[in-house]
């Protein structure tokens, strides 16, 4: 299938909800395995949804992979961070060494790792770094300009973040990838990702601004200011996806929201990690709600409007284990669950399969 040459327009209509009969198939699948109705809760729901997405009563999840997008926020310039900017190029490099958190948990679940450069300020070289091959460099630009004085970026460069991540999701798929998780890196950016859900939820800015990367009273009040400064001077339109992520979202967050729209174009499964991701997947669902479909909450974050972003998707986190480091950990854990949901939908035996009696019988 070519994709290279698709817009936004070719892939929104390619996107179609998923098959809810092959859903109802897996539910009488369900109903016969031997135990009491539903008793293992939500992990029936995870590999129902899994069988409607893949369309099939054997949906497999066994190769796993996880595209870490990094960008670097002009709004950082407003004080919002408690860390200074070039830790987002420093921490690129610790994914590539294998030794941040992302890489442990992936190790954990068997997914490989891809970090891509979708804009961060410095300009690394892949054959210069250890393991280079595994940092793919789309550069958008070095960095987004600060929201709080104009938008984060041009609507072309919206675009291209977006059919960026797209078509990064769309390479792994078509080498036989068939579970995508989402991550992150980018010093600032849940400033960003809190103006998005503040535009797209319609919640007040108050509700969804949490600390990020723990900044202090006086840095949690100068967020909230910085993205009512940027709402106000860039007016987003809540009906416009790509607007709002170009008025004042990020290039990662653009590349998140291309690998959603990935996953319901091809029907894979895509695992969002915390806040960052969702507001991601806030951009793509303001693009193609359909999205929804095809879209796992890997856990709920510490940040405080991230369930109100999970609320407004529809989507119940797997886990909820007071997490808040991003990168993409979240979402490998739950893969973990997420696997054993299949398993249990496959190898458990029915009534009939284990001679037990059923309780209609």
């Amino acid at each position: 299938m070519v994709t290279k040459d698709l817009g936004l327009k070719e892939i929104i209509e390619g996107i179609s909800q998923t098959d809810g009969e092959w859903v109802e198939k897996a539910r009488q699948r369900t109903a016969q395995l031997v135990m009491p109705t539903r008793a293992l809760g939500r992990l029936h729901d995870i590999s129902e949804q899994l069988c409607g997405i893949c369309k099939t009563l054997e949906p497999s999840i066994n190769s796993k992979a996880i595209l870490v997008m990094a960008g670097d926020h002009g709004v950082v310039d407003e004080g919002v961070s408690a860390y200074p900017q070039v830790i987002t190029g420093e921490m690129v490099r610790a994914f590539l060494m294998g030794g941040a958190g992302i890489n442990v948990l992936a190790r954990l679940v068997d997914a490989e790792v891809w970090v891509v450069d979708m804009g961060i300020i410095p300009e690394l070289d892949p054959a210069s770094l250890d393991r280079g091959d595994r940092l793919l460099i789309r550069k958008v630009g070095r960095g987004t300009s600060n929201f709080a004085k104009g938008p984060a970026m041009t609507r072309h460069d919206a675009e291209k973040a977006i059919l960026t991540g797209f078509q990064l999701a769309t390479d792994l798929f078509e080498k036989g990838v068939e579970i995508l998780g989402t991550g992150d890196m980018g010093i600032g950016n849940t400033t960003p990702s809190a103006a998005i859900g503040t535009v797209l939820t319609g919640r007040e800015v108050e509700e969804m601004v949490g600390r990020g990367t723990g900044v202090d009273d006086q840095g949690l009040l100068r967020k909230q200011e910085a993205i009512r400064k940027g709402i106000r001077v860039n007016q987003p339109d809540s009906e416009d996806g790509a607007d709002v992520l170009s008025k004042i979202g990020g290039f990662e967050i653009g590349g998140i929201a291309g690998c959603v729209l990935a996953g319901a174009y091809h029907s894979r499964p895509v695992v969002l990690d915390g806040f960052i991701s969702t507001a991601g997947a806030l951009v793509a669902h303001a693009i193609c709600p359909a999205v929804v479909d095809y879209v796992f909450a890997g856990h709920r974050s510490e940040e405080p409007g991230h369930m109100a972003m999970l609320r407004h998707l529809g989507l119940e986190p797997i886990l909820d284990l007071g997490m808040r480091l991003g990168e993409g950990t979240g979402g490998a854990l739950a893969m973990g669950i997420m696997e054993g949901a299949v398993r249990i939908f496959q190898d458990m035996l029915t009534f009939e399969e284990a001679g037990v009696t059923d309780k209609e019988s």
